[in-house]
């Protein structure tokens, strides 16, 4: 399954699924991700982390290990 870590600048992507557990995954959730949702990749940066997305018309960032947990299409 293709997780948010390796989405590419510039694509829009829907979350199927959050496959972490306990607090991190309910931190994800209450920034706004969740089951269904559009992200868009707006930024990435040099050594690939942070990564800036646009979740329900706001911006984030997101480290690589919580990027990891949430799998799109």
């Amino acid at each position: 399954m293709k997780t948010l870590r390796d989405a590419k600048i510039g694509e829009t992507v829907r979350v199927v699924k959050l496959s972490g557990q306990g607090a991190v995954k309910r931190r994800i959730m209450d920034m706004g991700i969740t089951k269904n949702v559009e992200i868009y990749i707006r930024k990435v940066a040099p050594l690939g982390d942070p990564i800036e997305v646009t979740v329900r018309g706001y911006e984030l960032s997101l480290r690589k290990a919580d990027a990891e947990i949430i799998e799109i299409e």
